[in-house]
């Protein structure tokens, strides 16, 4: 018995260092995490919640009121208006999705395949990017002299006798919004694409080769589902991008279409800033849920 006693209070002060030391290791861990949550804390979760909470206020011409009213978002989901609006904000962002990603997607695999030097790869593709030296306001308005009544497009179609009078509906139209916004959002579909695809071993495309398959079976069985972590990614940039652009929409249709957004915009000139707090929160959780479903459909952790 005296053994034992002896060995047990020895046992305890054996197995005490390695406690401590795991301890410090945790409070070490958490430590170098503090930088990032204090950051993240900051700018990301206070503002979140600032809106979130201001989304229940009221207010009237006069200033905000602090309450818990769920006022703005009956508003908000109980008026036909906003839900055509946010239903013509998912049109435009289904057609820059699709218009981005098909020219991105051949893009990328024309300087990931086609463009056999990596100094060449890396020149063609600066001069993609340099467009993007300059501000989204002014790429986006240079479009107005190209596609306007006598713009360069209507004066070349009239000279060349191909149409009688200016199509009209080149500017300030829903055409005109999706060209700028596919122009101002490209380069975010082919840069991770672009990306994945580098990353590909080219020895599985000379072992599909090798047993027969086409250029085409290679494109849609081996290239496609190798390059879906590149896709989902672009696809978040793209689909957040342009739910939430209001310039674009507001200077391209020439008032005459709308978005959440621009919505938004128009109710914080109006200083009605709990209605759009609300409109914010009820677009925030749209655009989570479509990020959500592009995740659940493609796994990105393997190109992060």
């Amino acid at each position: 018995m005296a053994v034992v006693a002896i060995s047990q209070p020895s046992e305890a002060l054996a197995g005490r260092p390695s406690s401590v030391r795991a301890w410090l290791q945790r409070l070490g861990a958490y430590l170098q995490a503090l930088p990032l949550i204090l950051i993240l804390g900051f700018f990301f979760v206070l503002p979140i919640l600032t809106v979130l909470v201001v989304s229940f206020w009221d207010y009237d011409f006069a200033g905000l009121y602090p309450d818990f009213l769920t006022m703005n978002y009956v508003d908000t989901l109980g008026s036909w208006v906003t839900w055509k609006t946010y239903l013509n904000t998912l049109k435009f962002t289904a057609l820059v999705w699709c218009l981005t990603l098909l020219i991105g997607f051949w893009a990328a695999y024309f300087l990931a395949f086609h463009v056999r030097t990596t100094t060449m790869q890396m020149v063609l593709f600066l001069i993609c990017t340099v467009p993007f030296l300059t501000s989204n306001i002014i790429r986006m308005i240079s479009w107005i002299p190209v596609l306007g009544r006598n713009g360069l497009v209507n004066s070349t179609l009239i000279d060349l006798g191909i149409i009688p009078q200016p199509i009209e509906w080149l500017l300030y139209s829903d055409f005109a919004v999706v060209l700028a916004m596919v122009h101002l959002n490209t380069l975010f579909m082919v840069t991770p694409i672009f990306n994945t695809l580098m990353r590909i071993d080219r020895s599985l495309i000379e072992a599909a080769r090798d047993c027969g398959a086409s250029g085409r079976q290679v494109l849609w069985n081996v290239i496609l589902p190798l390059a879906k972590p590149g896709i989902a990614i672009g696809s978040i940039f793209v689909v957040t991008l342009v739910m939430a652009d209001f310039s674009t929409v507001q200077v391209m249709s020439g008032g005459q279409s709308a978005s959440v957004a621009l919505m938004m915009k128009n109710q914080m000139s109006l200083l009605q800033y709990p209605a759009a707090a609300a409109n914010a929160v009820v677009l925030l959780i749209v655009v989570l849920l479509m990020v959500a479903a592009i995740l659940r459909v493609v796994d990105i952790r393997k190109e992060l």
